[in-house]
């Protein structure tokens, strides 16, 4: 493997050419994307279990790395909402230090998928799989919020959903007026925040100033920053290895797939949402790797896990950024505030945060293709289904691991559709020249059999019931496999069982025209040699002459290398003479004057009528 190949960041690319142009854009789109990236990494992080400063470290550290090493030019890095269910889960039950190890092992997963050239393998998970959890880790982040939002007096939340509402709705009368007053305001300043100002002033940051605002001049008895967690630091955390024991890693392998899967869905789905934005083309592999390094590195200095974030690398790309480094610029934008504002934080409202990802929740769920479900495959509606009540319900990972299950299951069937296996005659016949019986004898004891489609283990038992239906097994039995393209070891099972049952009675099989891909599963099986080499042949005129050699029939007159044109011809000829026929009929009736015949044509005449 070419490591050294495999590492192709694509800053290292773009700053052959860059210019103090290139720059200017970059430094506007870095700084706009930073102020947007602020609540929302301090929301993130409190909804995952741990401090606001968390998700800060976050998006300072991996952020920085994903747009260094990462390949694509304007994607931004940092936690995502996405995460939120996983990494709460992972800490209420391990706490924070293995949530931190956990991360580690997910940023070596990414990596070694990236090496491992898996990054193009993403896009073939089906889009009912990815919409369903999308909208299932929706739904779970708006139930995270209810808390907050309505300011319920409730000391802690389990991360199981049916066990959350019930505490949640069991102290629904403890809401408190204030928080969701302020609540309500932020969102609503979110929502309905004018879209022509958003690029230069995001509405989150206007709901974060305001509501922060009223709480220090009007003394809201709400929960804050510094009555929750003590404030922010005022700098980055220096770097701190966790302590690594093989008793807690066992248990956190499964849970770091589950990131590492999420990671890199997310990554290279903003990576391709990012394409259609920029005109431009990422590279799978070495986002993997930058994902893998940010998931290592941001754990040592008390981040998360992180990942792209499609919301705000739309903002970066919509601000004017051209390279990485407007992700560069995000990433130092928050460092600064955490430089020089961090004090101020503390008196920012747990309300205005919890509206900022209620807006997160509700724009990331897709909810439109809950209404979609009646036009789409009954098939596809199911997974959709399936794969949001498991997530919602029971775990991410069951919700994907059972959701690719049936979109295979489901495709199988479908392939398995459309294979189909049949007798062949001239009357049937739809193939040309060589391959086509048209014209053709076809000797007594013989019968040729067409398949068309995947031979796969799906498909393997209608080869034996369209034999089945035979009363007599052929003495040649030719398959004509010009339309399979894929064949499996099932598929090359049947082949063989097959020429076994027609060998034990002194029959034969001839192959017709197999596909490379059949071609090399035979060949690599031995199943070939075991059929005899002649009895595969290049095309149906060659199968038809080996069958007439194993009949010890001779040779077949020669075919009229004319026959179909002249069938067509003789048609043509037919039809001709036809409306001729008829012309002449119409001609000689004693019944039609030239006055009808000119009006048949359309053409009216002096005492026609028309005057």
């Amino acid at each position: 493997m070419n490591l050294i190949g495999s590492f192709r960041p694509k800053l290292a690319e773009t700053l052959r050419t860059y210019s103090s142009a290139d720059f200017s854009k970059d430094l506007i789109a870095g700084i706009t994307v930073g102020i947007v990236a602020l609540p929302l990494a301090m929301a993130f992080a409190i909804a995952s279990g741990v401090p606001p400063q968390a998700g800060i470290f976050t998006a300072v550290i991996a952020g920085f790395i994903i747009s260094s090493l990462g390949g694509t030019r304007v994607c931004i890095g940092g936690p995502t909402g996405a995460f939120i269910v996983v990494l709460y889960g992972i800490y209420a039950k391990y706490g924070a230090e293995n949530l931190a190890i956990c991360t580690i092992i997910a940023g070596v997963i990414l990596i070694s998928m990236g090496l491992a050239g898996l990054g193009a393998m993403i896009k073939f998970i089906p889009y009912p799989v990815t919409t369903g959890f999308t909208a299932g880790i929706a739904a779970l982040i708006l139930s995270t919020q209810i808390k907050d939002f309505l300011g319920l007096n409730v000391d802690k939340l389990p991360s199981e959903f049916l066990q959350k509402m019930k505490i949640l709705l069991e102290h629904l009368g403890t809401f408190q007026w204030p928080t969701l007053t302020l609540a309500a305001a932020s969102l609503a300043i979110i929502l309905f925040w004018p879209k022509n100002l958003q690029r230069r002033v995001p509405g989150s940051i206007v709901a974060l100033v305001l509501a922060t605002l009223a709480v220090v001049i009007l003394r809201l008895p709400v929960e804050t920053i510094g009555s929750k967690f003590g404030g922010i630091p005022q700098a980055l955390p220096a770097p701190r290895v966790p302590s690594f024991s093989w008793e807690n890693i066992q248990h956190l392998v499964q849970p770091a797939f589950t990131i590492a899967l999420l990671a890199a869905i997310e990554s290279l789905l903003c990576a391709v949402v990012a394409d259609g934005l920029f005109d431009d083309r990422h590279e799978p592999n070495q986002e993997l790797i930058a994902q893998g390094v940010a998931n290592i590195v941001s754990p040592l200095f008390g981040g998360i896990a992180a990942t792209s974030a499609i919301a705000r690398t739309a903002t970066n790309i919509k601000s004017g950024a051209r390279t990485p480094i407007a992700g560069i610029i995000h990433a130092l934008t928050l460092l600064v505030i955490i430089l020089a504002a961090a004090p101020l934080a503390k008196f920012i409202p747990l309300a205005a945060l919890s509206a900022v990802l209620v807006n997160v929740a509700l724009h990331m769920g897709e909810w439109h293709n809950f209404g979609r479900l009646a036009k789409w495959p009954k098939s596809d509606s199911a997974v959709f289904l399936a794969t949001f009540a498991l997530t919602v319900m029971i775990d991410l990972t069951v919700a994907v691991e059972v959701g690719m299950v049936l979109a295979a299951i489901l495709f199988i069937k479908r392939v398995t559709e459309t294979t189909q296996i049949t007798a062949v005659d001239d009357s049937v016949e739809t193939e040309g020249s060589q391959h086509s019986l048209v014209g053709k004898e076809v000797p007594k004891g013989v019968m040729v059999y067409r398949i068309f489609g995947a031979f796969f283990f799906g498909a393997t038992d209608k080869l034996e019931t369209a034999l089945k239906r035979l009363k007599q097994e052929p003495d040649v039995l030719i398959l004509r496999m010009k339309k399979v393209l894929a064949m499996d070891a099932t598929g090359l099972n049947a082949l063989e069982e097959l020429y076994r049952r027609l060998h034990r009675k002194g029959k034969h099989l001839v192959l017709s025209a197999p596909h490379t891909q059949p071609l090399l599963v035979m060949d690599n099986a031995g199943l070939l040699d075991r059929i005899g080499r002649e009895n595969v042949c290049a095309h149906l005129d060659d199968a038809l002459e080996r069958a007439r050699e194993i009949l010890r029939l001779p040779p077949a007159p020669p075919s009229d290398p004319h026959f179909e044109e002249k069938q067509k011809l003789e048609a043509a000829r037919q039809e001709l003479a036809g409306a001729l026929a008829r012309v002449n009929e119409v001609l000689k009736s004693p019944s039609t004057s030239g006055y009808e015949l000119t009006r048949a044509k359309g053409k009216p005449t002096v005492g026609s009528g028309d005057g």
